[in-house]
Parts: C-alpha cells; structure tokens; sequence
C-alpha cells in the first residue's frame, strides 16, 4: 500500500540557502502539520488531565473507563490550553488548505489514518468542552427505565446516579430525535447506573460514526487531500465531534452513508442504481433526521438530482418518510415540542443576538421573535441564490444542493452552536473548493472561541468576561463581518463565474 506522503524539500531559485521562506507552499505545508498536530495533541491533553474546568467528573467505579490522570489542572490552564488549540487548528488547517491547493501537500491517506487514530484515543478520555454528554447519557437512563425523556427531564429523577449527574439543563426534556434516544438508552442499558460506563459506550458509538463519515468520504472523493483536511484530519472538528462527543456526530454520518448510498455526486440522478441502494439512501436519511431534525435540509439535495427521475425520487422520499413517522410514532407527537421551542431561541454569539437586544431596546421584550424569524429566512434565501450562482456548474448534484443549503441555515440561523458547522464541513468537503472553505474555517474559529467552554459550572468569577464580553459582543460582532464579507464575495464570485460561462459558451 502506497500512501503517498510527501511534503516537499524546499528549493528556491536566487535566494541563498538556508533562508526560511514560509510563504512558500512546501515551508507552509509543514507549518501547517505542526500547527495542527500541535492543536490534536492539546486537544488530548484537556481530557488527560482529567476533570477540570473543561471536563466534567463522570461518576462510576474509577474501573471503568474512560480513563484520565486526576491531575486536577487549574481553570485558567485548561481554558487556555483549549484556546491555543482552536487558534493553532484553525490556523494550522487554513495553511494546509492552502499548501495542498498549491501542491505543497500531499497524502490524503496519511491525514486520514492520522485523524482517525486521535478520534479513537479521544475515545479512551473523558469528553470535553461542554457538559452535554451528560444530557445524554440522562436521556438514555430515562429511556431505559421505561419513562419517556420527551415528558420527564434529569429534574425528575433527582436521586438517580445518572440522572443527577446532569449539571446543565436539568429540567429540559429531550430535544434531540427518537434515533439519538435510541443510542442514549442503549448506552445506559450497558452503563447501568454507572454514568462513567454510560458514558464511555457513548464516545465509542461517536468515534465510529466520526471514523465511518471519514473513511465514506475518502471514498466519495476519491481520496481528495482537501476533503481529508476538512473533515478527518479537521482539528476543530475534532475538538468538537470528538473531544467533545456531541450526538452531531451520529446525525452526519447517517446522511453522509445516504449520499454514498444513492450515489449522489456526479450528477446522473442516481441512474443504473439498484432499487435497493435508492431504498437504503432513503432510511439513512430518515434515521439522520431521526437524530437531529435540523438535518433533514441534507435530503433537499437527492430530491433534486432526482426530480427527473420520479419512480426514484418517490422511492427514495417513501423510505426516508417511513423510518422518520416510524420513530416518530413510537416517541410521540410531543417528541417535537422541544424542538419547536428551540427554534424560537437566539443563541448568545450569533448576529441575530445583537439584533434581538437592539429590538427589545425599542420594542419592548418579547417583540423580536417574529422578525427575527421573518429576517433569518430572507437572508437564508438570499445566501442560498448568491452560492447557488457561483456553484452553478455543479449545481445540478445533490451533494452541491445539500451543502448549499446548509451552509446558507448555518450562517443565517439565529440559533447555532460551534458544533452545528460538523454538517457543513462534511458537507463541503464532497464540492468543489471554493474560497468557501476559508469562510467556515474562519467562522469556526471564532465560534469556538465564544464557547471557552460551553460550561457554566467550575468556570472562576474572573473569567467572566469570556461569556459577557467575548460571547455576547465580540463574537456576534465578528461573525456579523464574516457574513457580510461571505455576501460580498459571493456576489463578486457569482458574476464572474456568469461572466466565464458567457465567453466559453459556444456561439449561436
């Protein structure tokens, strides 16, 4: 097996020896490994230093994986440890974008197997960055004991040693799909009331489906080096999917399994394919909206690349309708409550939080839900047109369609979370490059940063500026700029790309 890697020996033509010239794109390839191995390896240190500021102390018998050294760091260290590695990554991942579209990087398979292998080792450690795999391993307890986690919260069960392990939401009942409930009460019925076991089953079935979604993508794209640094060898995606296990994860590579599936990509509308492989595509996103709803705008790609072809279009629609009012029926009609009150919420780091507080301001509180709504839509629209024009040569693929509309939900949804973008990366990553990919690397970054952590509890009062300052105003400030200046190259890139279309058109 060949896996190619190389990163070129530097050679400069009129320039002395030895003289370091990071500009160019072999030098640039390699600052970028070390950034980004340097920002893994951060990543591993948070969760092996044990509980901390950044990772919440999962009850069990210390026996029971995960493991972690009980080295007690302090607060400011951990939070500054996860702040380098998100600044180191997202640097470290824009340069090897960069080198390897110069050809200053290469071997697709070496990033792939290297990405993977800090999935599984994060796997072994305790999750960080957020406490939400605590919600989940609730759920799944609640599931497990017959109760209904869309009814009851971990509040209900305040003597249970799973359930009061919750620290955050603790009296919100579940807002994640029938599907994730699954996994969750699986996971307890192996944990029992251990939430340290609980736990660990849950980071495994999440480095399968990271692990799964890399290695279908790798095949999707044939081995793309840019599509392995997108998703794989990410490593803000692995600070978030990995190190911080979120049930994300799960809902991407169930609609990543679908597009392979349906052979959604090169534009032939699923032709020549098996009934069954149109069926199989249908139930995979069917179970991906069963995690997370919000993925159900992935299946808007395989409806368009099949509008041509209606026997497989309904095929696919039937299968994919099915397994959603399947799990649905066997959840309850009150399973879409939550979710329905979520989306009238405006997380603290988006623009649209600034616009609610300047609305309040004039209107009073409680007036902004509406045209808050109404003014997400428009721009979600108008970002979806403007990116359909400058990929319009391939717009006719799902996979275009898919990861247009996404990116457009993300950047205009008033609720969004650093985790949200895992879909969009994946989701990119099966299009052609595009300045795109610079604009979600930037976006990430500092929607992370936001996030340091997304935990209230262990945080010292003098860090409070994290979340007043840098969360509510420096934030929403810079990614309202990273979304104008996404509309302002859209624009230009969309006449240019009509303007190259008209002069290779052939005459009349």
């Amino acid at each position: 097996m060949c896996w190619n890697f190389r990163v070129t020996q530097v050679r400069s033509v009129g320039v002395p020896p030895g003289r370091f010239q990071p500009w160019r794109p072999e030098t640039l390839g390699l600052l970028a490994m070390i950034a980004m191995g340097a920002s893994v390896l951060m990543t591993v240190a948070i969760g092996l230093l044990g509980p901390s500021a950044m990772v919440p102390r999962p009850p069990g018998p210390a026996w029971h994986p995960p493991y972690w050294l009980n080295a007690a760091p302090p607060p400011h260290l951990v939070v500054g440890v996860a702040a380098a590695s998100i600044v180191l990554g997202a640097l470290g991942l824009g340069a090897a974008l960069s080198a390897a579209r110069r050809g200053g990087l290469a071997g697709a398979r070496w990033f792939l197997v290297a990405g993977c292998a800090a999935v599984g080792l994060l796997a072994l450690l305790p999750p960080s960055g957020s406490s939400d795999h605590l919600n989940y391993a609730a759920y799944g307890r609640i599931a497990a004991l017959g109760l209904d986690p869309y009814a009851m919260s971990a509040a209900d069960l305040p003597h249970d040693p799973v359930a009061g392990a919750v620290e955050e939401w603790r009296t919100t009942t579940s807002v994640y799909g029938p599907a994730a409930t699954a996994v969750q009460a699986l996971a307890s019925a192996v944990g029992g009331e251990s939430v340290r076991l609980t736990v660990f089953t849950l980071a495994l079935v999440n480095a399968a489906a990271f692990i799964g979604t890399s290695l279908l993508i790798h095949r999707f794209t044939r081995g793309d080096l840019r599509a392995t640094l997108l998703w794989a060898a990410n490593p803000l995606l692995i600070y978030h999917l990995a190190a911080g296990m979120h049930i994300d994860t799960l809902a991407i590579a169930c609609v990543c399994a679908a597009l392979v599936a349906g052979a959604y990509g090169a534009g032939r509308g699923g032709a020549g394919l098996p009934a069954y492989r149109h069926a199989g595509s249908g139930v995979l996103l069917g179970l991906g909206i069963g995690v997370k709803i919000n993925t159900g705008l992935v299946s808007l790609g395989p409806a368009w690349e099949l509008r041509r072809r209606p026997g497989s279009l309904a095929l696919v629609a039937g299968a994919a309708t099915l397994t959603v009012a399947g799990l649905y029926a066997l959840a309850g009609r009150h399973a879409f409550d939550q979710v329905s009150a979520a989306g009238k919420m405006v997380s603290l780091a988006t623009p649209w939080s600034l616009v609610k507080r300047w609305l309040q301001l004039v209107f009073g509180s409680g007036a902004y839900a509406l045209w808050i709504q109404i003014g997400s839509l428009l721009l979600l629209v108008a970002l979806a047109w403007l990116l359909f024009r400058v990929l319009r040569d391939t717009a006719g693929r799902a996979t275009t369609v898919s990861a247009v509309m996404v990116v457009a939900w993300l950047l205009a949804a008033p609720y969004a979370l650093p985790w949200y973008d895992g879909l969009a990366f994946a989701l990119v990553a099966l299009v052609p490059a595009t300045a795109l990919d610079g604009f979600l690397v930037a976006r990430l970054a500092v929607l992370s940063l936001a996030y340091l952590p997304a935990r209230a509890v262990g945080q010292p009062p003098d860090l409070w500026w994290l979340t007043e300052v840098v969360r509510k105003e420096v934030v929403p400030a810079l990614l309202l700029a990273l979304t104008a200046a996404l509309l302002g190259w859209a624009v230009r890139a969309g006449a240019l790309a009509r303007t190259r279309r008209a002069s290779t058109a052939p005459p009349p």
